[in-house]
């Protein structure tokens, strides 16, 4: 069922105005955001406020997930000199808290997990009271990759797993079962470093599926969690199957909490790296 009305609820407005100092400085640092790429509907409030989620290893994706409006075309060289730019980006944003992703990059032999570390210690010397939290790819599960993005010593590493494993048909070249390895193996190689997913509700999950992956999810040590809706960027995009309610993301708020989660942001709007400073 492809739901194309919105609720009330669901009805924020993006005012291109707001936007215009950050994308100069994006432009100017030629620099890309998954706010951008992923059209995130909270992109004019975070714009304004001059918090951004900066997207480094290109804009293409080498996977097909049928839920996501990054590109799926041949990915670019990588940048060298990208951590560079981020961390002149961060330093002039005064950002306390910054949240790193990229797509996912099978093309390269380490999934891209060098520029990851590179951006840290990049941002560490320009910035280093700023909290760094990397919202990583699975590598393909590779060791090393995930040993690099660890030895980094950022705040917190992310991961999401997106869906319900019922749904992983949507998550083309992802792997539930390795996705939660990713989150244990960086939860038990350093405790002191918080992990996180996120998870999207409105794509087709039952309630029990949704308890099973919280579940799951806190078996490997995972401290935060986000629960967003999910919006299709487009009509070629998996449909949408059901508006939540925003008092039934309350509740599963409170759930996981009683799970030992401990933060957990849950809401019609959210988004993994949305308030992503709130996480204490």
């Amino acid at each position: 069922m492809n739901i194309q009305r919105k609720p009330e609820w669901l009805r924020k407005k993006v005012n291109p105005g707001d936007q215009n100092e950050m994308r100069s400085l994006l432009g100017e640092l030629r620099l890309n955001t998954v706010c951008q790429q992923a059209l995130c509907p909270n992109i004019s409030e975070c714009f304004a406020c001059g918090q951004a989620t900066f997207l480094i290893l290109g804009r293409n994706c080498t996977r097909l997930c049928s839920f996501c409006n990054v590109e799926k075309t041949a990915p670019l060289p990588v940048d060298s000199d990208e951590p560079a730019r981020v961390a002149e980006a961060v330093q002039r944003l005064k950002l306390s808290h910054v949240v790193i992703t990229s797509p996912t990059r099978d093309d390269l032999p380490d999934g891209g997990a060098s520029l990851y570390v590179a951006t840290v210690e990049a941002i560490r010397h320009s910035s280093p009271k700023t909290r760094i939290e990397l919202l990583i790819p699975d590598f393909q599960g590779a060791v090393p990759s995930l040993e690099a993005i660890v030895a980094s010593r950022p705040d917190i590493i992310a991961h999401n797993v997106e869906t319900v494993p019922r749904l992983y048909q949507i998550r083309s070249g992802a792997d539930y079962a390795r996705s939660l390895e990713v989150l244990r193996f960086c939860a038990e190689r350093a405790p002191d470093i918080r992990t996180k997913s996120g998870i999207m509700l409105g794509m087709g999950e039952q309630a029990e599926e949704v308890l099973q992956v919280l579940k799951d999810l806190r078996a490997t040590g995972c401290a935060y969690l986000s629960v967003g809706q999910y919006l299709a960027p487009s009509r070629r995009h998996y449909p949408v199957q059901e508006y939540v309610a925003p008092e039934l993301f309350e509740s599963l708020r409170k759930q996981a909490l009683e799970m030992g989660f401990s933060h957990v942001e849950s809401g019609p709007y959210v988004r993994s790296s949305y308030h992503a400073g709130k996480y204490t």
